[in-house]
């Protein structure tokens, strides 16, 4: 039906390597389904490398909903902590500090955003600070800005509140 993710209403199916994909702070992020248009979701794939995870933040408008599609992976909200495999779902509320991190060698895994409020934006934030690739493959690990992270993720209804976790043995 598609070969990209579309801003649309219509039905469409993207197989695994098709949609959006961007070089995204040091993964690749495949956008499968974009907010807006009438969507109320977003869904983005992501694929990273061991010990990959966002600082702590929370969504001020955005539910998450996280599926393991390979790896293994530790979730983190409060006092909360949860391993996740292949399989695995993890839902995270919007308003609650969270954060993941990548256990395995690497992980693939899908995160859907909706909202109640207004249409999910994850997906914008990936286009803002990601960079356009036609490789589906992990890019070279580089610097990341973590002022510009903060202030484009605010710009999206995200509140970066502590640092990455901490780099794994």
């Amino acid at each position: 039906m598609a070969s990209t993710a579309a801003l649309t209403d219509a039905p469409y199916l993207l197989e695994q390597d098709e949609g959006l994909m961007y070089h995204f702070l040091n993964h690749l992020a495949t956008v499968k389904v974009q907010g807006g248009a009438g969507n109320a979701l977003s869904v983005v794939e992501f694929v990273g490398p061991k010990g990959f995870g966002p600082p702590l933040h929370s969504h001020r408008d955005e539910d998450e909903l996280f599926l393991v599609l390979e790896g293994h992976m530790l979730f983190r909200s409060g006092d909360t902590e949860v391993e996740g495999h292949e399989g695995a779902h993890a839902f995270l509320p919007h308003g609650r500090p969270h954060q993941f991190q990548i256990l395995s060698d690497t992980a693939r895994f899908t995160c859907v955003t909706a909202s109640l409020e207004r249409s999910p934006q994850l997906d914008a934030m990936v286009t803002a600070l990601g960079e356009v690739t036609d490789r589906p493959e992990l890019p070279a690990p580089g610097p990341i800005d973590a002022a510009r992270v903060a202030e484009v993720n605010d710009r999206f209804g995200i509140d970066i509140l502590g640092p990455p976790p901490a780099p794994l043995d």
